[in-house]
């Protein structure tokens, strides 16, 4: 199979190169937070010689209650990921939610995020686009793993091939997610890299009495079985007091366990990589 290469700030990413991490955290809650995560994840994956983009909402506008924390704003927001870049040296992702956040956020990010629920939103999709930046397209939870080829096709007609599709679940309701993983083959058929997001595909969407639930105890059993699907990435959250985190706590890996979870997604990964194909058709 031909596998479609795209470089973020000199990092290859592609389902036949070694794992990369896209890793941060779920929603900016402070300054403080977000310089100490960014410098715990950096610290870890340079230990691992893991490449890492550094991922954080500045708004995470499709929560359950209108009374949820959203996150800082676009401003504030953008303007403490730049430190996080500056100071780190590390690429970042981020996601939008409107199409006039596009070209703002470009002036930070090296990859925007489409976000599973705004994924067919074409008026969104173009104005990405037209960045040119790297783009990470979130699979909605109501989409089959083909789909996908509809919005490829959008991003590519509105002049951008710089994609990653992003699994995170499909809902089949009763605050649940499936992870499909033959969902994965499907997708690495379009020869884009392939990104996991193990953290929302721990979620139990609206299993709480005004958010989403999770299943944190599970990460690592979940994120093993998609880097056994040979995929480009793990999107990952983490949070040092997941407890006590302003959004998805239940979802998110304790901070204090990065180093471990990932020496053993790393050590995977090569294995898996390091195996010939074998035509089973």
């Amino acid at each position: 199979m031909r596998h479609k290469q795209i470089e973020i700030a000199e990092i290859p990413v592609a389902n036949n190169q070694p794992l990369v991490l896209f890793g941060g955290l779920n929603v900016l809650e402070s300054r403080e937070l977000t310089l100490s995560v960014a410098e715990q994840f950096a610290g870890v994956c340079s230990e691992l010689s893991i490449p890492l983009v550094f991922k954080a909402s500045f708004d995470k506008s499709n929560r359950s209650s209108v009374g949820s924390f959203r996150g800082p704003g676009i401003e504030k927001g953008l303007a403490w990921l730049g430190e996080v870049k500056e100071r780190h040296g590390l690429p970042i992702i981020t996601d939008i939610h409107e199409p006039d956040q596009a070209a703002v956020a470009s002036c930070v990010a090296d990859v925007l995020q489409l976000p599973a629920f705004l994924s067919r939103q074409t008026d969104l999709v173009v104005a990405m686009a037209e960045t040119g930046l790297a783009i990470n397209i979130k699979k909605a939870q109501f989409l089959a793993p083909q789909e996908m080829g509809h919005i490829l096709r959008k991003f590519e007609a509105a002049g951008n091939e710089r994609l990653m599709l992003c699994e995170r679940g499909s809902s089949f309701g009763y605050n649940n997610l499936v992870v499909d993983m033959l969902g994965f083959a499907v997708m690495k058929q379009f020869q884009y890299p392939v990104i996991f997001d193990v953290t929302h595909a721990l979620q139990k969407p609206g299993a709480l009495a005004a958010s989403a639930d999770g299943r944190r105890n599970q990460v690592t059993a979940l994120a093993k079985a998609g880097i056994s699907q040979g995929i480009a990435g793990l999107f990952l959250e983490a949070h040092p007091k997941p407890d006590q985190a302003l959004c998805d706590g239940p979802c998110a890996l304790r901070l204090d366990q990065l180093h471990p979870f990932l020496e053993q997604m790393q050590a995977l990964d090569t294995l898996i990589k390091s195996q010939p194909d074998i035509d089973t058709a």
